[in-house]
């Protein structure tokens, strides 16, 4: 069990909105770095080091999108470095363009899932996902959007119609966002969950860390695949407020 904690959550998450409860970007950015950044970028590599077939995966259709996102993130996280980047963290990481999920695990705290339109519906193509909350990238590979979520109480045919308009119909210049808000008994990071092994949600009182995830959605120009980026937060009980949240997906 690693334990790695932020102390803040730059978002007000005592007031979920209903879902899908999107929310336009704005000038808050896309990415985020925290200070937690070394703590799970070092454990971001120590995943895809010996779980890399349980974190990433990739279609070969979606290589062109993964590369344009692996482009993207570059050109905002570390603009004008070559073929290595300087982590804020000190470390030197080679950009491998052949492997370009597995290099965006490496270089910021985001995981990234590929979505792309087959049919009327987006299908999950690639995902580097290192801090699964409770799924599992194998299950939900090559799945379309419904079945990614069919272990959502709340996301009944009305929020999945409302969900797919928002993917048809996101802008690569005008990003959008949500977050969750999560107890756990356990803090780790990496908690791949089987749909055939539900979590027992427990009470806020009776549990000792509170998760949150900010995912962002947005479109890549060239591919017109849609990206699901996931920047995890993981906070002491102390440390949320009054403990006031809504344990919801």
């Amino acid at each position: 069990m690693k334990e790695i904690l932020q102390t803040s959550i730059p978002y007000d998450f005592r007031s979920p909105k209903a879902l899908p409860g999107i929310a336009p970007i704005g000038n808050e950015g896309w990415l985020h770095q925290d200070e937690a950044f070394a703590e799970q970028v070092a454990y971001r590599e120590e995943l895809l080091t010996h779980k890399r077939d349980r974190v990433l995966a990739l279609d070969d259709q979606a290589l062109p999108a993964a590369v344009e996102l692996l482009d993207d993130v570059l050109a905002q996280v570390y603009p004008g470095q070559g073929g290595q980047v300087r982590r804020r963290d000190g470390v030197m990481v080679s950009i491998d363009r052949s492997d370009p999920l597995g290099t965006l695990g490496r270089i910021v705290q985001e995981d990234f899932c590929i979505l792309q339109k087959q049919g009327d519906e987006h299908i999950l193509t690639g995902a580097v996902l290192c801090f699964p909350a409770s799924w599992t990238l194998s299950e939900k590979f090559m799945r379309p959007l419904i079945a990614i979520h069919d272990t959502v109480n709340e996301y009944d045919d009305g929020i999945a119609k409302r969900v797919q308009r928002l993917f048809d119909g996101v802008k690569s210049d005008r990003p959008i966002w949500r977050f969750n808000a999560l107890w756990y008994v356990d803090p780790d990071l990496y908690q791949p969950r089987s749909v055939h092994d539900r979590r027992r949600k427990p009470e806020p009182t009776k549990a000792s860390y509170f998760r949150s995830e900010r995912q962002c959605i947005r479109r890549l120009p060239q591919s017109d695949a849609v990206v699901f980026s996931i920047h995890t937060y993981i906070l002491a009980q102390k440390d949320a407020p009054n403990g006031e949240s809504s344990a919801t997906r």
